[in-house]
């Protein structure tokens, strides 16, 4: 964050008051201007190796010894622009994961058992809003669903 804009993001607690000196997610444009960063960051890799969505970062590789060179690059990145990871959330050198919801593999993209465990477990909707549920978890998982408009179609 620019510190001319700091003290835009002040806020007074009852032991006084603080303003943010990194930007914080909850601001109007923080995911705008993040997800601005990051393509000017790493421009000529994404869409190559490097996915970048909201806050997460993956860096994806066919061989082990690509996969260690892509990674110099992106920490000699990060520490460029002065950018920190938290250790907690990393992983490495994993040929799949959970990412956005959904588990990533070599061969592509495919359902978390738990999205499913949890749409199959979900009680009969009595109301609007329990409908409504559903079809929020149904959503989420549409690209897996074919045809799922007109299979959700009695719902409506």
């Amino acid at each position: 964050m620019a510190p001319r804009d700091e003290k835009l993001t002040a806020f007074c607690t009852s032991k006084g008051i603080y303003c943010y000196k990194v930007m914080p997610f909850r601001l109007k444009n923080s995911g705008a201007t993040y997800q601005h960063a990051m393509q000017k960051i790493f421009d000529d890799m994404l869409h190559k190796n490097v996915k970048c969505y909201v806050d997460d970062l993956v860096v994806k590789s066919r061989k082990r010894e690509d996969h260690q060179r892509d990674l110099c690059i992106v920490f000699d990145r990060l520490r460029r622009y002065r950018l920190k990871m938290n250790p907690l959330k990393c992983s490495f050198g994993v040929t799949s994961g959970k990412f956005l919801g959904f588990i990533v593999r070599h061969r592509g993209i495919e359902v978390d058992q738990s999205k499913i465990t949890a749409i199959r477990d979900m009680l009969k909707p009595r109301n609007l809003q329990e409908l409504r549920s559903l079809q929020g978890h149904l959503a989420f998982i549409r690209r897996f669903i074919s045809n799922l408009a007109r299979r959700c179609q009695p719902f409506n």
